[in-house]
């Protein structure tokens, strides 16, 4: 895309005027700085906990993320911390956040740095786009956040906004410059931020808060435009897990290492066919992506061979459990 091309969007985004760039930045800063919602990575310019919290808020609802974040950070204070630590440990940590694959590739990271860099975080967004599980979205945030780097971010959010603001769809390509040529140089991240925190609680998808939107005034659909993409419908699945006690132990599997959900995490065994002696102690709903379980946890005492473990109670707060594992043992009040 020209430079041409580019100042067409940006003249667009501020009513054909460049003049009202100052405005329209200034209008979503001190929205921003009256509005945002208090949360704990907020508090702070370390590097750390900022990258710590943009890894949970991938595919993680914030709320989760309030919960577990400073929970997370009493047990791995720092990367040097993180890095030592055994994966198992930090899996433990992340149960119950789901999408394993981003604890894994945080811990490879922390090695990567306290290996490669002296424990040093970069500051420099290139640096952080070749650290694993690091994307250009999260790079931008941690260097713009922590380090008041220059770089534009787009995620979900930004990107509906802008699509409202510009009128209709345009390229990621498009998107991401256009992000840029509205980026507050003075105040990178608190811009960032300001655009994230619109997306999420004023210009959302289905009913955008008009009346309260800070920038009304320079969009041009006044939330008419596209939310973006549908989302995928929901599968509906029945499932049964046996949940047998001895003494001071439950029995538990291993996920096998060779697959992709959830590899190497401890579950309840599945019951393929409930016999007499399986009576019905409870049943749950959980979600996985876009599969909607409904779970009915039975008493087992079978006795069948099977590859697996009895956990002592008081250990399983070590292991990495998944989130359905986490909520049939809160739900059998044996772990808070």
């Amino acid at each position: 895309m020209g430079a041409s091309t580019m100042l067409s969007i940006l003249m667009t985004l501020v009513e054909r005027d460049i003049r009202h760039l100052p405005q329209f930045r200034g209008a979503l800063l001190a929205w921003y700085g009256s509005n945002r919602r208090d949360l704990p990575w907020r508090k702070t310019r370390d590097p750390y906990s900022i990258w710590v919290s943009e890894i949970m808020l991938q595919q993680t609802r914030v709320a989760a993320v309030v919960m577990r974040h400073p929970e997370f950070l009493r047990r791995f204070p720092s990367v040097q911390k993180l890095s030592s630590a055994r994966e198992s440990s930090v899996l433990a940590a992340w149960s119950g956040l789901g999408y394993y694959r981003r604890a894994r590739n945080l811990h490879a990271a922390a090695r990567m740095l306290v290996r490669e860099h002296g424990g040093m975080l970069p500051r420099d967004f290139q640096v952080w786009r070749t650290l694993p599980g690091i994307g250009r979205y999260t790079a931008a945030a941690i260097a713009s956040i922590a380090f008041d780097q220059p770089v534009a971010v787009l995620d979900g959010n930004v990107e509906r906004v802008l699509r409202r603001l510009i009128g209709g769809p345009r390229s990621a390509h498009e998107s991401w410059q256009a992000a840029q040529l509205l980026l507050d140089h003075d105040r990178p991240g608190d811009f960032n931020q300001a655009m994230m925190e619109l997306g999420a609680t004023v210009c959302v998808p289905a009913a955008p808060r008009c009346g309260v939107c800070p920038i009304l005034r320079f969009c041009c659909t006044r939330g008419k435009g596209a939310s973006g993409a549908a989302k995928p419908r929901q599968r509906t699945r029945e499932i049964t897990y046996a949940l047998a006690r001895r003494g001071d132990s439950v029995f538990l599997i291993r996920r096998p290492n060779d697959i992709s959900l959830m590899p190497g995490m401890w579950e309840f065994p599945e019951v393929k066919s409930l016999n007499i002696s399986d009576g019905i102690l409870f049943s749950l709903r959980h979600s996985i992506t876009v599969t909607d379980f409904r779970v009915r946890v039975v008493a087992s005492h079978s006795r069948k061979k099977r590859e697996g473990r009895w956990i002592r109670i008081s250990r399983l707060d070590r292991l990495p459990l998944t989130g359905l594992a986490k909520k049939i043992l809160r739900r059998a009040d044996l772990i808070q």
